[in-house]
């Protein structure tokens, strides 16, 4: 099986570069595995995103998240990474997720 190309969408590279080491490296392992066709070791589903929306959490010090389509066949789309500090996931990181997706949608249907 050949792995999936990761396209960072936005400033979700520059963001997941900005982790902590141990955070990115972790987050790191949980992309590869995706792109090898299996599942992160801890992560939920964003249907509030859009459908196929994953969220991978990442327990350091601090909480991370990594915000990523998969369902497509040419690629895994990461539309976000963020630092959380709060139970909830915050509207604007939410929205920002969101408005990534809806982009990403529209321009593949071109």
């Amino acid at each position: 099986m050949t792995e999936k190309t990761i396209l960072w969408l936005g400033s979700s590279r520059n963001d997941m570069q900005a982790f902590p080491q141990d955070a990115r490296r972790f987050a790191g392992f949980q992309l590869r595995l995706v792109q090898q066709g299996l599942e992160p070791l801890d992560w939920k589903p964003m249907p509030s995103i859009g459908l196929g929306v994953r969220e991978i959490r990442i327990h350091t010090a601090v909480e991370h998240r990594v915000c990523y389509v998969a369902k497509f066949a040419e690629a895994i789309y990461v539309l976000h990474a963020f630092e959380k500090r709060t139970r909830k996931t915050l509207q604007r990181d939410v929205e920002l997720a969101r408005q990534r997706y809806q982009d990403l949608v529209v321009r593949r249907e071109r």
